[in-house]
């Protein structure tokens, strides 16, 4: 059984920042999806713990940023340069795949979600 739990969501001004945090008890591929009300879930960012680029949603380029700290089972989301848009529930998932396939997925790929954190950017 894979636990995910996501932490660090908070309220942000435009252009600020927020990092959040997913701890993973395992799991190869964990990517970061966001919900905003009324809206499809959407993939953010992907990241493989054996290695290998990451890959982001053409929405988030360039200001944020998906990590790996295998010692302790985290993964982050470095988000920079927030916009009101990026206001959503985030949450991370997992699942078991090669890095060739760790990329921005559609959220049914995904076996395994935490509960999400709430992130809020007010203009």
């Amino acid at each position: 059984q894979v636990q995910l739990a996501e932490s660090g969501g908070d309220s942000a001004q435009a252009g600020g920042s927020l990092r959040l945090s997913c701890a993973a008890s395992s799991g190869e591929c964990i990517s970061w999806f966001r919900q905003a009300p009324g809206k499809e879930r959407e993939g953010v960012a992907s990241i493989h713990r054996g290695g290998g680029s990451p890959y982001y949603a053409d929405s988030v380029k360039g200001r944020f940023t998906i990590s790996l700290d295998n010692a302790k089972r985290a993964v982050y989301l470095q988000m920079n340069t927030l916009q009101p848009e990026d206001t959503a529930m985030y949450f991370c998932a997992a699942d078991f795949w090669g890095s060739e396939h760790c990329r921005i997925r559609s959220p049914r790929d995904f076996r395994y979600w935490g509960q999400g954190t709430q992130v809020t950017v007010s203009s």
